[in-house]
């Protein structure tokens, strides 16, 4: 990418997409292309090869999509299957019918077996059951991978993906019902506090292990692959994440401790936990010259000090 480059960011408005705009904006780009949900509906198939034909954009980063923890996952599960598909096949076979010079999608770590070895190498993708509880998201995305490694095969297009770990940070959903864990445990204690309750209650047993980038560093690796790196050096995708998980009941400490919520902690084991653990193997990004460097402290200051920023 040059600095003049028409570059269209799809799903702007979200935590990953606006993030990745500000990344650009501050490293001088000129030509950004943001269209939102009311202006361009990516589900719609003959909007976006319209968009397409008519902006020409030459690098294209594929963020969009409908997101939600387990709550919602398992609520709307054919909305999550259906609109990430459409999306996904629409933006990619645009891009290739109006000559999109690089693509990069971006994935979830959920792509991977529930029970894969961990850390979860590039490689155990397809090789094992998915967490039932996230299943239609989970399918939707490998089939975005699917998607961009068939169209490189056959049309010798350049798409890349990126398979990114739980991402936290600014334009996060802090809904407590369709958010994920982060988000809602920081809203969470912060209401607690201020409603001075003497107890919160947080979902599962505290003991499955989760893995978080900030989602500012997310959008520095996603850079980082669209200046320096094509889909023959990156291969079928690669992991962005930390390198290091971290327990759920060691995570709602640190949040209550950083939102300053000084009453009990109470896990309810009837929830789900969801997946075991959840921790990327990151060899190939390492080898690609990227590393993570907003520490999970200073990261869930930053995003509690935005959700603050908001109310």
């Amino acid at each position: 990418m040059d600095k003049k480059s028409r570059i269209y960011i799809a799903g702007h408005r979200g935590m990953v997409g606006s993030a990745i705009k500000r990344k650009l904006e501050s490293k001088g780009y000129q030509s950004i292309i943001c269209h939102t949900h009311k202006e361009l509906d990516l589900t719609d198939q003959q909007a976006v090869n319209n968009f397409f034909k008519i902006e020409k954009p030459d690098y294209v980063f594929l963020a969009a999509a409908k997101v939600g923890g387990i709550l919602a996952n398992n609520t709307y599960p054919a909305e999550f299957i259906y609109q990430n598909l459409m999306i996904e096949a629409n933006v990619v076979h645009a891009a290739y019918t109006y000559g999109v010079k690089k693509l990069l999608f971006l994935g979830s770590s959920c792509i991977y077996p529930k029970f894969a070895p961990q850390p979860m190498k590039e490689d155990y993708l397809l090789t094992g059951e998915l967490e039932s509880t996230n299943e239609a998201y989970a399918i939707a995305k490998i089939a975005g991978i699917r998607l961009c490694k068939h169209y490189n095969q056959q049309y010798g297009t350049n798409f890349i993906s990126v398979m990114p770990t739980n991402l936290y940070g600014p334009n996060d959903n802090f809904d407590l019902e369709n958010s994920h864990v982060m988000p809602a445990l920081i809203r969470k204690f912060h209401e607690a506090k201020v409603e001075n309750k003497p107890e919160i209650v947080v979902w599962g047993s505290g003991k499955p292990k989760r893995e978080f980038l900030h989602v500012d560093d997310m959008a520095d690796a996603c850079v980082h692959m669209m200046e320096n790196y094509d889909y023959m050096d990156i291969g079928e995708f690669v992991n962005i994440g930390f390198g290091k998980d971290i327990t759920i009941q060691e995570l709602a400490e640190l949040i209550a401790e950083i939102v300053g919520y000084e009453g009990n902690i109470v896990y309810d084991t009837s929830k789900p936990d969801g997946t075991p653990q959840k921790l990327l193997d990151v060899n190939r990004l390492d080898r690609l010259g990227w590393k993570a460097k907003i520490t999970l402290r200073y990261g869930i200051e930053q995003a509690y000090e935005w959700y603050i920023s908001q109310k």
